[in-house]
C-alpha cells in the first residue's frame, strides 16, 4: 500500500510539472507515421502487426522489465500525452491507468474491449487476456478500427488484420490439437497469469501466488499447493521468465515434481522472439509437462 502511494505521488508530481510548464515541444517529426504508445509487449505486437510501416511505436515497458512494476518517467508521460493512440489494459499497470486518465482519455484504447473478462477469487478482473490467441485477434481488430479512423485512406490496416487473424487461428489450432490428450489438466503456475489460456484449452489453473508475481505467498498457501500437487499427481510446476523461480523450485523439491518455464508474455526476455514463437515454446513446455500426446 505504501509503495503504491509513493508511485501515485511520483506520477502526480510529474504530471504537475508538465502542467506547470505547459505542453512540451512535440517529438521530432516521424515522416508522417502515426505515433502509437503501448503499455507493454503483447500490445506492441498487435500494433506492429496492424500498423506496419504506417506507425511509430513506443513501448512504455522496456524489454526484461516486469510490467506490473512500471513507474512512468516524466518523458514517458509526455510521450503518452502527445501520442495519436495509446493502447493499454486497465487494471494491469496502475501508473499507466493514472497517466491515461490525466492525459489521454480521448486518444486511449482499452485493449480489453469486446473480450469476456474472467474474474479472480478476489472479484477483480483478470487482465491477462492476451494468453488466448483468439483474444489477440479481438485486440488486433480494435487496433485496426482505431488506426483506420485516424487514417481512413489506408487500406493496409484491414489487410494486416487478416494476416494476423490467420496466424492467431493457426496458433490456436496448434494449441487445441497439442493439448487434446493430456495425462493431467491441472496447471500449477507461479502466479495466476494463465486463466485465459487454461480456459481456452481446458486446463485448471492453480497459482502459487495471485495476480501479482511479486506477491509473496503465505506459508499456508504454499503448503496447500504442495498438498494439491501430491494429491493430484502433478508432474510439473511452471515458473516464469521475469520472476524469481525460488518458490517454484522449493515446491518442486518438496513434492518431487519437475519445473519448467511458462512465459506469461508480459515482456520479451529475448528480442529475437515474438508473440507467436513464445506461445509455440509455451505449447512445447505444456505438452512435455502435463504430459500430452
Amino acid at each position: 500500500m505504501v509503495l503504491m502511494f509513493r508511485k501515485a505521488i511520483a506520477l502526480a508530481l510529474a504530471m504537475f510539472a508538465l502542467a506547470a510548464c505547459g505542453r512540451m515541444p512535440s517529438p521530432e517529426p516521424s515522416d508522417g507515421r502515426l505515433q502509437i504508445v503501448v503499455a507493454f509487449y503483447p500490445l506492441q505486437y498487435a500494433a506492429e502487426r496492424i500498423g506496419g510501416d504506417q506507425v511509430d511505436i513506443t513501448n512504455l515497458t522496456s524489454p526484461g522489465v516486469e510490467p506490473h512494476d512500471l513507474e512512468l518517467t516524466p518523458q514517458q508521460v509526455v510521450q503518452l500525452q502527445q501520442a495519436d493512440l495509446v493502447i493499454y489494459i486497465p487494471g494491469f499497470q496502475p501508473s499507466v491507468d493514472q497517466a491515461v486518465a490525466a492525459n489521454a482519455t480521448s486518444t486511449s484504447y482499452d485493449a480489453s474491449t469486446g473480450i469476456s473478462l474472467l474474474t479472480t477469487s478476489t472479484g477483480s478482473n483478470d487482465p491477462h487476456i492476451w494468453l488466448n490467441p483468439m483474444n489477440m485477434s479481438i485486440i488486433a481488430s480494435g487496433v485496426s478500427e482505431r488506426l483506420t479512423a485516424l487514417r481512413p485512406d489506408r487500406t493496409i490496416f484491414a489487410k494486416n488484420l487478416t494476416s494476423m487473424a490467420t496466424d492467431m487461428n493457426s496458433l490456436n489450432d496448434r494449441w487445441q490439437t497439442g493439448t487434446t490428450n493430456c495425462a493431467n489438466r491441472d496447471l500449477v503456475v507461479s502466479h495466476e497469469a494463465f486463466g485465459y489460456l487454461a480456459k481456452q484449452y481446458n486446463f485448471v489453473q492453480r497459482g502459487i501466488s495471485g495476480l501479482s508475481p511479486d506477491a509473496e505467498p503465505a506459508p499456508a498457501t504454499v503448503a496447500a499447493v504442495a498438498d494439491f500437487v501430491k494429491a493430484n499427481n502433478v508432474k510439473t510446476i511452471y515458473f516464469e521468465t521475469l520472476v524469481d523461480p525460488k518458490i517454484a523450485n522449493v515446491l518442486a523439491a518438496e513434492t518431487g515434481s519437475a519445473t519448467a518455464k511458462l512465459d506469461p508474455l508480459e515482456g520479451l526476455a529475448d528480442p529475437a522472439t515474438n508473440y507467436v514463437s513464445v506461445m509455440n515454446a509455451n505449447l512445447a513446455s505444456v505438452k512435455a509437462g502435463q504430459p500430452c500426446q
